[in-house]
This record gives C-alpha cells, structure tokens and sequence, in this order.
C-alpha cells in the first residue's frame, strides 16, 4: 500500500477511537497513548518517504551518470541510439509513472488520458525492436560482431551493453532468421551474466536460446555442447535431450566465424567492394570535373558550380556545393514535423515496407522560399523542366537505414506526366559509415557528401526503363544520413532531353 494512504487509513481509525473517548471524560487521559501512536505511524511514514526518495537520489545518480557518459559518443552511433532509447521506455517510463502518481495525490496533475501521450512522449517498444533489428541489418551487411558494432570507430572506446539488452538484440536477430548473428548476441549475454552481471533473463533460458540458434543455423556441434549445459543444470529438461545422434563427422558451418563470401553485388558494393570481380562493366571514356555554366545562364554565370562525372553509362552526373549549409538546416527543420515511415507506392495504396526503412516528409514550393529556391536552382542545374516534377522529398534513414535495390520510374502510376525520366538526390548530411548509394549494374558507389547533388536518368531516350538505372540506399551504420529527393517527369522535357528512335538509347 502506498505510504501515503497508510497513513491517512491508521488516522481516520484512530479518529474513530477518539470518539468513544471523548464520550467519556474519564478516558481522556487515553489521548496519550492515540498520540504516541500517531507519533509512530508519522515516523514510520516518513521513513518510508526518505527510503523512497533515496531510491529515486540514487536511480537519478545513476541516470545522470549514464546521461553524461553517452555526450562521449554521438547518438547517430547505433549502439548508443539504442540504449537511449531501451532506457528511455524500461527505467524512465516507470518514473514518470510515479511522478504522475504523486502529483494526482497533492491536485497537482488532473487525471486526462487525451494527455498521457504529450506526457510520456517517450519511445514504445515497437521503436525499440525496430532499432534492434537495424543493428542486426547493419551486422548482416557489414560482418560486423557484437564487439566490432559495440565499439565507437572514432574514439575504440566500447559501448557497454547489458544482458538483457545483448538477449533481446538475439531476440530479434531470430525474428529476421539471422540465427547467427542472434547465437552471438545469446552468446555475449550468458558470458555477462558468468561473469556476475545481474539480469532478468535466466542462464538456462539463454542456453536453450543459444540450442535454438545454433540447431537452425546448422552448427550440430555448438547445439550439442549447449544442450549438454542444460543437461548438467537441469536433466529433465526438454533441451537436454537433443539427440546425440545427430552430431557425426559431417562438416557443418561454424557459428562462430562471419560468412566473408562477397554475397550480392548490392552488398559488395556497401562494403566498398567495387574492384570485385562481380563488376564486368568499365566506364567507356575518362571522366571529368568542370565548372558548369550552361551556355549562358545567368545564374550559373554569376555563381558557377563545379560537376563531376560519376559515370559515364549511364550518365551519373555530381553537382558540388548546391546548397548552402543555412539552406540544409532549413529543409531539414521543415521537414522534422512532417517526418513519416516511407512507405512502398505501386499500383495501389503505400505500405510499410523492410526494404525502405527511413521517414519522409513533402516539401512543396509553396511551404517555404528556400523550397522554391531548391527547385529553381535544380531546373538551371540540370535543364530539365521542374513543372512536372513531383515535390522535393526529405528523407532521414536511423539505425540501419536502407533503400534496398530499386528502380524509380515504375514506382508511380502512370500519368499525364509520365514516368520518372530522371532522379536527383540531395546529400543534406555526410555519413561517417555507411550510408553510400549504389547503382549495382554498373559497380558504382557514391558516398554522402553534403550540400552535393547527384542526377541519373531512370529513362532511355526512346522511353524504355534503363536497366542500368537500379540503385539502392546501403544502410547508415555511423552517422544520420538526411537527403532530399526530386523526381522529374518525362512529359515537358522533349525539347530538353529529346527523344531517340533506336532501341538501345
């Protein structure tokens, strides 16, 4: 019972009492003995008041401990956005809880559901599941250990994790059948708790995990060795029972070493691969850097910009420096509170989707003047008319944020402007890992540099798809990748771009 109540309940008793004895004068000598015994409950309660609040000095103490450990580290790390986000909902959710509580008590706060939200305003489970299994994507692409994703690459310095935070890390590498990857994460929190950390998962329920992972995975040997663990701890357990039988001299993956085989081109070309022998196509002419001034545009005239060659077929065309970094920030703080979940668009409604996992907002000219600015400045750039272009697109990719391959110009219903002839993103942000957009086809890899803007055509100039034209976004392993997205249309851009009547352009 809380302390409070106690309290008033032992009073309203003890009133109760008082009124047989002031009915008669003879026991009003009695009154003592009431008020020694209020003096006691008073003293009892408010020892239960200094225990409280001790608790709470020292679970601050240590909130506060926590809160300046983690300004070492940027909160665009993974690891570190993640626990932030696990401490938010498990250790400052209930506090806030009893905060709430004890203000209802003293007429401080009015009990409204409509404001329970505004209140908390803290992260749900489902956002914590979701940054987990970011951090299993980014393992998944990069190799990555749980000691190698754990460790901050600038300082070496490692980002502590407890048990039950490596355990449900484990937990939903299984959702997305890493078993892998989960068997090391089980692994890392029986080895925690050997060495005393306290937890609220039990060891045996971590060594039938670590059966379970390793059984799927393949590994016999390691679901042997873990079942045998159980055997000795509890011999009726069902997991002790794994038949022996299945262990033999076969040869069976190890769990403990990372597949290093290249894998798809999408992924060789995330982890920098490009000089792999999965890339057979070669630019067919040296490259080149100039300033563009496009025959006499006075914009481009006065203030030139410098563009680069990324490729040459297809045309993959970088513009240094299109923004400025005042004009980025404002972009990114209009966009913040229009922020969604990308979703996945084709010929019926947009759905969630675990191949674009990032937010977006829709920037239209009218909501700002430097969103018209970016779209004039975008027509001067590259010639295209921005009249039927769709409008500008800011996107944030978190914790393992991706765009997996893709092509952009069936990605819309059809239209009185066409399909997407052309896509020009905007790097908003550079990325210290990761991040990278690949064109898979042709082996090329474009790293986030900010204020830079980069323009490809989806289209051939007969209007065919351009094969060569699949791209994809790798996913942000360090750092906050922010880009803006202008897809133009191919209708109003004959006499820009013309068209061709040979199949192969």
């Amino acid at each position: 019972m809380d302390s409070g109540k106690y309290l008033i309940l032992c009073c309203c008793l003890l009133c109760v009492k008082g009124h047989e004895f002031y009915s008669s004068t003879d026991k009003i000598a009695s009154l003592a003995e009431v008020e020694e015994e209020l003096l006691d409950m008073f003293s009892d309660f408010i020892q239960t008041e200094e225990e409280i609040l001790e608790e709470l000095a020292r679970v601050y103490c240590d909130l506060k401990l926590l809160f300046s450990g983690q300004m070492e580290y940027e909160l665009s790390n993974p690891v570190a956005s993640y626990k932030l986000m696990s401490r938010m909902t498990e250790q400052w959710r209930p506090i806030l809880t009893y905060i709430k509580k004890r203000l209802a008590q003293d007429d401080l706060y009015v009990e409204d559901e409509d404001e329970d939200e505004e209140f908390y305003h803290l992260p749900r489970q489902v956002d914590i599941d979701g940054a987990a299994r970011g951090i299993i994507r980014l393992q998944d692409m990069y190799k990555l250990h749980p000691q190698d994703i754990t460790k901050d690459p600038q300082t070496g310095r490692e980002i502590l994790l407890n048990p039950d935070e490596s355990f449900h890390l484990g937990k939903m590498a299984c959702d997305l059948q890493q078993y892998q990857h989960a068997f090391l994460w089980f692994q890392q929190s029986l080895s925690q708790i050997s060495a005393g950390q306290e937890a609220m998962v039990k060891k045996i329920h971590l060594l039938q995990h670590l059966v379970h992972a390793a059984y799927l995975y393949g590994d016999m040997p390691h679901a042997v060795d873990y079942s045998q663990r159980i055997w000795r701890l509890d011999p009726t357990n069902v997991y002790a029972n794994l038949d022996m039988t299945i262990f033999s001299q076969n040869s069976y993956p190890d769990i403990l070493t990372l597949n290093s085989t290249p894998g798809s081109r999408y992924e060789a070309l995330c982890r920098g691969e490009a000089a792999s022998a999965l890339f057979q196509n070669r630019k067919s002419r040296p490259l080149s850097c100039r300033h563009h001034v496009d025959g006499g545009n006075r914009r481009l005239s006065y203030a030139p910009v410098w563009v680069e060659e990324e490729w040459d077929e297809p045309s993959i065309i970088r513009y240094h420096d299109v923004l400025s970094e005042s004009e980025m920030e404002i972009l990114k703080s209009v966009a913040r509170p229009l922020l969604e979940r990308s979703m996945i668009t084709g010929w019926g409604e947009g759905v969630v989707s675990h191949t674009r996992v990032s937010q977006n907002a829709w920037l239209y000219d009218e909501d700002d003047p430097v969103v018209s600015r970016v779209t004039q400045r975008l027509s001067c750039l590259t010639g295209l008319d921005m009249k039927s272009s769709e409008p500008l697109q800011v996107l944030n990719y978190g914790i393992g944020g991706q765009f997996e391959p893709h092509y952009d110009a069936g990605t819309t219903k059809s239209s009185e402007s066409g399909q997407r002839i052309a896509s020009i993103i905007i790097y908003l942000s550079d990325v210290r890992g990761g991040g990278a957009t690949v064109f898979p086809e042709v082996g090329v890899s474009l790293k986030p540099l900010k204020g830079s803007a980069v323009l490809w055509y989806n289209l051939l100039q007969n209007g065919d798809l351009s094969d060569l034209s699949l791209h994809a976004g790798c996913p942000v392993w360090h750092g906050s990748k922010w880009v803006a997205i202008k897809w133009v249309h191919e209708r109003g851009q004959e006499f820009r771009r013309p068209c061709s009547l040979s199949k192969t352009e």
